[in-house]
C-alpha cells in the first residue's frame, strides 16, 4: 500500500482514500458546512479549493473534471449554479477550517470545514492600496525647502504653555546671540 504524498493516510488505500475525499467534497458542496476529524479536513481543503476553482471556470469541460473527481451530480450542479457565483471576485481561501474540540467517543480531534461565502470586502483593499500611494506621495512633500519665518511668528508645539514657550525662545536667542560673539570674537583674533 503507498503512501499519500502529502499529509496522513486516510483509509486502507489510494483508492479509498479518494473516494472519501470525493465524498467529504460532495457533502461540503451540498451542506456549505461539514463536520468531520482535523485530518480529514485538512486534506480536504485542498481538493475542495481547486474544485471550486474549476467552477469559477464555468466551462464543460471543467464541469466534466469535477464530476469525473466527485461523481456526484447534484453536487456538481450546486457548485457550478450557487458556489461559483458568490466566489467569483474571490482570489482564494474558499474553505475556513475551525477546530471545535475532541469528539465524546474516541476523543479525536474535531474540526468544521465551510465555503466561505461572504463577499470580499473591496474597502480593505482599497485603503491597503490608497495608505501606500499616499505615504509615497507624503515623502517629497516633506523633503521640499522651507522657508524661515521671523521669530516672533514661530510658535513651539511642544511647549504646554506660554511661558514655557517664550523661556523657549529666549534659550535659542541667547545660544544665536553667543554663536554671534564667538565668531565676532573670532574675526577680530584674525584681524590682529
Amino acid at each position: 500500500m503507498p503512501k499519500p504524498t502529502k499529509g496522513p493516510r486516510l483509509g486502507g488505500g489510494p483508492a479509498h482514500e479518494r473516494l472519501l475525499l470525493a465524498n467529504l467534497a460532495a457533502s461540503l458542496f451540498i451542506h456549505k458546512s461539514i463536520t468531520t476529524t482535523e485530518t480529514k479536513a485538512k486534506r480536504l481543503r485542498p481538493l475542495a479549493e481547486r474544485l471550486v476553482t474549476f467552477g469559477k471556470r464555468g466551462d464543460l469541460h471543467a464541469r466534466r473534471r469535477v464530476l469525473s473527481v466527485i461523481g456526484n451530480k447534484e453536487a456538481v450542479h450546486e457548485l457550478f449554479t450557487e458556489i461559483a457565483p458568490l466566489v467569483a471576485d474571490r482570489p482564494g481561501g474558499y474553505t475556513r477550517i475551525t477546530k471545535i474540540g475532541n469528539r465524546k467517543g474516541d476523543n479525536a480531534p474535531m474540526a468544521v470545514i465551510e465555503l466561505v461565502l461572504e463577499p470580499v470586502n473591496p474597502k480593505a483593499k482599497k485603503a491597503a492600496a490608497s495608505s501606500k500611494p499616499a505615504a509615497k506621495a507624503a515623502a517629497p512633500v516633506e523633503e521640499a525647502p522651507v522657508e524661515e519665518a521671523p521669530a516672533e511668528d514661530v510658535v513651539d508645539a511642544g511647549a504646554e504653555s506660554p511661558e514655557e514657550g517664550a523661556a523657549a525662545e529666549a534659550v535659542a536667542e541667547d545660544a544665536v546671540v553667543a554663536d554671534d560673539t564667538a565668531e565676532e570674537a573670532a574675526a577680530d583674533e584674525a584681524k590682529a
